[in-house]
């Protein structure tokens, strides 16, 4: 199957494609007697994975490493299963970040409503961050 035919039926650009084979996620398929690449039919079901794969957050390296497993004829899923937990994990983490950023976030708020600009001297960058009457400072990072 030639590139364009390839990428009709994935739905990738022959850029795409041609990227992928740089990056090691498709082998190099032959070539015609005229040059032309002549990808083997597997290799839809190949860039079916791949893209299934990105969307679910992998990167390429850890796709080439799934793959490179099932090329030499292991099955990938404990090495997929521990990616998975891994970005999970990460999910977790990430999501715990973005809710103390919010936190901070709405008693900024909170504070700001409640500031008079009237009552800012030039001794004051911006009062809404120079924290609250006990002499507590504001978020740490935003």
């Amino acid at each position: 199957m030639r590139i364009g035919d390839l990428a009709a039926s994935s739905g990738l650009t022959t850029r795409t494609i041609r990227y992928y084979e740089q990056a090691g996620l498709l082998p190099v398929p032959p070539r015609t007697p005229g040059g032309y690449r002549d990808y083997p039919e597997r290799t839809t079901r190949r860039l079916a994975f791949i893209r299934e794969a990105q969307g679910s957050g992998l990167t390429l390296a850890e796709i080439r490493s799934v793959l490179a497993l099932r090329d030499a004829g292991t099955s990938p899923c404990e090495h997929v299963t521990t990616l998975v937990d891994r970005h999970l994990a990460d999910i977790d983490r990430r999501l715990a970040e973005l809710r103390a950023t919010r936190a901070a976030l709405n008693a900024l708020a909170e504070r700001a409503s409640a500031t008079d600009p009237a009552d800012c001297t030039d001794a004051d960058i911006c009062r809404i961050f120079a924290g609250s009457e006990n002499g507590r400072h504001g978020p740490r990072s935003l």
